[in-house]
């Protein structure tokens, strides 16, 4: 009985494609000098503003609380997405074993 060639190309393809997303590090400096220049004026605000102490420590509370509610939404965006890239990849290699394996010259 005649079976079709086998496809590696198909195989090897997902062990191949891994595409890396990294940032320079211009980016990483430019991001991480900003953060420090935003910080920095918010906290040179609030220290000259012309109010009590009370009103103060709660500017300042409030901004410290919003940075870290920031970086704990960026690295929950950031895990759903990887967590998806992940699955994507599985359904990938499952549909290449699928196709590599097809005959479609068998009968039923």
């Amino acid at each position: 009985m005649w079976r079709a060639p086998q496809w590696p190309m198909l195989s090897a393809m997902s062990e191949t494609t891994t595409v890396k997303q990294q940032s320079t590090a211009a980016f990483y400096g430019q991001a991480v000098a900003s953060f420090g220049v935003a910080m920095g004026a918010v906290a040179l605000g609030i220290y000259f503003l012309d109010a009590n102490a009370w009103v103060r420590g709660f500017l300042a509370i409030g901004v410290l609380y919003l940075v870290t509610s920031c970086f704990t939404l960026a690295k929950v965006i950031r895990d759903r997405q990887e967590a998806g890239q992940i699955v994507s990849r599985v359904d990938q290699a499952r549909l290449e074993k699928i196709l590599a394996e097809h005959d479609p010259f068998q009968k039923l």
